[in-house]
């Protein structure tokens, strides 16, 4: 077999033109990356002979993000490749860790709903679950961030402006995709004629599992014109016309989450859910149509998982493609299509379930429209007694749709799921009380602690052998090495590596000097109200006061890190970020404090960033109001790598708080059923500010000018917020979010004890691992089974 460093030289010469004297950092990594794929292709195309072979059911799973990151070095730990392709570029005298970092992320999500598909696909792929994950191939993704003078800034992502060296494009892989028009019916067949359209065009991923025995399919859209250029126009000097086409066409792949507040916006998302899913269903079709001629069984060989609503708009599609293409009757059509799907729920926020006004749905997709109707109409037929409908006060409420057209319906954890039965779905739960099931979100070990932390990773195979990294679980075994006193020095001086790495960096990046011996407290998710990182900043302030105030007490030092992205058109987020960096800049100029407390918000979080930070962590805040955070896979990634937890019990907290043991999470706050009844309190905010001086005092500060000397009132809105309507309990979570903290400085005094909490974090986390999660789909909604050449190599 050729050499890796045959491989790489052999590219680099005949695919870039390129000789090793004169090439460019990007000419390596891209040289690597095409040889790295190269190895992937054998495992990845045996995987769909032996798919088709063995005729097996296949997963579709379709998700608006993949927040895949980086790939180059997923793959070559997947496929065992590291230590091949370092001493290729030692002997060639390069730097591997230096062509790894030079790969752009790939920005195709936003944050937990990303990652998680990307983590699933992965684990598909290692489990050998025959499955192709479908999406969007956005060109500039969500946005790339920056501060200028502490707000956020938003700028085009260009992760597309040099070649992806990972994909395929398949240009017989095209479909075009209308929009608009009318319905003409003739008899009992409607015939839906576009007014525009455009072509969706494949360009597909291979996803390697661990050890490359499996590789399954990452296939994602992009939207080409169906007329790529108007010479008349040209011709006519109308040179701008003339390309409109294509500008128009493009504009449904270019962005994520493009900001939805005005009329536009909204037509432009909900043409991007359908263009993709259209797409992707069509595509799963024909699939089919190559293997099989009976259209009764395609929920016996298709299962379609749709990720949070986004995709929603595919029960009413699979019933047009059934009835209006293939005479299916309708009634069979929906029996068929709810055989198929399966709808992952993501938010118990009443206001992320996603709406559409029917004005806008008849515009944009009137055969659809009508299939929605019909569906709501056959609903109400079948439950004459309901009280909840998919059409209500003008709009079409996609997450009742999804319900409706799914004969499965999950929750991401526990609390999630039984909340979903008493809040969002209840009255749909109560008319299919089977239909809601759990399946606790998980994480791939193999990015999320073997890649991402190879210092903590090799110790824990020292201890306990490699077989943990294909069975998470296994990390049980470290139980025993957790009370050896020498093998806590050396989980000690792993993670006091780390975080002399991330000092370094946050150094060079952001100038800011932070001492690796302090706590690495560390916020990293898109920026929320209800993800409360106005309370971590609260608690900031009242932190700082209190150590000015006795600046020679036994004070425990502490780094706050935060990371993530504010949705455009959010301005409160957006004004959360500019409080917290006004706050950092405040405090880390402050002589009295600088050597106790620092704040630090690292720009542009992307999966990255997260894995510099997660390694690199003591303490994971994990303080959403409770009831409100689905799951989190964050939490998960930061126990499974040491870090201990100061959180509410929400989501997955829970859970977590279950697995590694009370003794070693430190929770605070009301419970979900508590913030209910808390909410119901008149004046609640009111009356918890004025029953804690330090909350009162650091509001105070909030509104004269401590932080902006420009604009006293710059962050009165926020103080406003907190101490007025407060509906995610800010205030009233505040004193016992103090309490914990303090017990959380305390515990970190104790260096050994604080040692031995965070290797059991990480002994008993392997249950938050994406493999256990996808076999818990397979199980229980999708059907589906590990591949035969996979079940023969376990069967031996």
């Amino acid at each position: 077999m050729t050499t890796l460093r045959d491989s790489i030289l052999t590219h680099l010469k005949y695919a870039l033109g390129k000789d090793a004297g004169h090439a460019s950092l990007y000419d390596w990594r891209t040289a690597l990356s095409l040889a790295v794929r190269d190895r992937i292709v054998d495992p990845w195309f045996a995987s769909t002979r032996a798919t088709y072979e063995g005729h097996e059911k296949r997963v579709y799973y379709l998700s608006m993000e993949f927040l895949i990151g980086r790939l180059l070095e997923d793959n070559m730990v997947n496929l065992g490749l590291v230590d091949e392709a370092r001493e290729a570029f030692e002997s060639l005298g390069l730097p591997l860790e230096q062509i790894i970092m030079d790969e752009p992320d790939a920005a195709l999500g936003n944050g937990g709903l990303g990652r998680l598909a990307a983590c699933f696909m992965e684990s598909l792929a290692t489990l050998g679950c025959p499955a192709y994950g479908y999406g969007i191939r956005y060109e500039h993704g969500l946005f790339r961030q920056r501060f200028e003078g502490g707000r956020q800034v938003e700028e085009p992502e260009d992760w597309l402006i040099q070649p992806n060296p990972w994909e395929f494009l398949r240009p017989e892989a095209v479909f075009e995709i209308g929009f608009g028009g009318e319905v003409a019916h003739t008899g009992d067949r409607a015939v839906w004629r576009p007014s525009e359209s455009v072509i969706a065009e494949a360009h597909d991923t291979p996803i390697a599992g661990w050890q490359g025995r499996w590789g399954n399919t990452l296939r994602l859209w992009g939207a080409k014109p169906t007329q790529l250029f108007d010479l008349d126009r040209f011709n006519r000097g109308d040179y701008a016309a003339a390309a409109e086409p294509e500008a128009l066409a493009r504009t449904i792949s270019r962005v994520l989450y493009p900001d939805d507040t005005t009329e536009e916006g909204k037509a432009l998302r909900l043409k991007q859910e359908y263009f993709f899913t259209a797409a992707s269903l069509r595509d799963l079709l024909r699939r089919f149509d190559s293997e099989y001629d009976d259209l009764r069984i395609l929920p016996q060989k298709v299962a379609i998982q749709l990720n949070d609503t986004h995709p929603a708009i595919a029960g009413p599609e699979l019933v047009r493609l059934l009835v209006d293409e293939r005479a299916m009757s309708f009634e069979d059509a929906m029996e068929t299509a709810q055989g198929c799907l399966s709808y992952t729920n993501h938010t118990l926020l009443p206001e992320a379930l996603e709406r559409w006004s029917e004005g806008l749905m008849t515009h944009l997709l009137p055969r659809h429209m009508q299939i929605i109707e019909r569906i709501d109409q056959a609903h109400a037929r079948q439950y004459p007694a309901r009280s909840v409908t998919v059409l209500e006060h003008g709009e079409v409420k996609m997450g009742e749709l999804s319900f409706i057209m799914a004969h499965k319906v999950n929750g991401v954890s526990a609390l999630h799921t039984d909340l979903m039965k008493d809040t969002v779905f209840r009255d749909l739960h109560a008319l299919h009380p089977d239909r809601i099931v759990n399946q606790t979100n998980g994480v791939t070990p193999r990015r999320w602690l073997l890649s991402c932390n190879p210092r903590l990773s090799d110790l824990i195979t020292s201890a306990i052998g490699p077989d943990w990294v294909g069975d998470a679980e296994r990390l049980a075994e470290l139980e025993p090495h957790v009370s050896d006193a020498a093998f806590l020095d050396k989980y000690a001086s792993a993670k006091r590596a780390n975080k002399v790495d991330l000092s370094v960096w946050i150094r060079d990046a952001l100038d800011i000097s932070v001492d690796p011996d302090a706590m690495f407290d560390v916020q990293i998710k898109r920026i929320h109200e209800y993800k409360r990182q106005h309370l971590n900043i609260l608690e900031a302030i009242a932190h700082w006061q209190e150590i000015r105030d006795n600046p020679n007490a036994n004070w425990t030092p502490r780094v706050k890190i935060f990371g993530g992205k504010a949705a455009p058109g959010y301005v409160f987020a957006k004004e959360i970020i500019h409080l917290i960096n006004s706050v950092a800049a405040t405090i880390n100029d402050d002589p009295v404090t600088s050597k106790y407390l620092k704040v630090v918000f690292a720009p542009n979080y992307n999966v990255t960033l997260a894995e510099r930070l997660i390694p690199a962590a003591d303490l994971s805040e994990q303080i959403s109001t409770a009831g409100k955070e689905a799951s989190g896979t964050g939490n998960m990634k930061f126990a499974l790598n040491g870090a201990l937890t100061v959180g509410t019990l929400d989501g997955a907290n829970v859970e977590i708080r279950d697995h590694v043991g009370a003794d070693n999470f430190f929770m605070f706050g009301m419970t979900a059923e508590e913030v209910f009844e808390r909410r119901e309190v008149p004046h609640h905010a009111a009356q918890a500010v004025a029953s804690d001086p330090r909350l009162a005092r650091a509001l105070a500060t909030l509104r004269d000018g401590t932080f902006a000397k420009d604009d006293a009132s710059r962050f009165a809105g926020i103080a406003g917020n907190v101490s007025g309507a407060d509906y995610f309990l800010v205030s009233s979570d505040f004193t016992d979010y103090w309490r914990a903290q303090r017990e959380v400085d305390a515990a970190y005094r104790k260096a050994p004890h604080w040692m031995h909490m965070a290797a059991l974090n990480t002994a008993r986390s392997g249950w938050f691992s994406s493999d256990r999660t996808i076999r818990g789909y397979m199980a229980d909604i999708w059907g589906a089974e590990v591949a035969a050449p996979l079940r023969r190599i376990a069967a031996e």
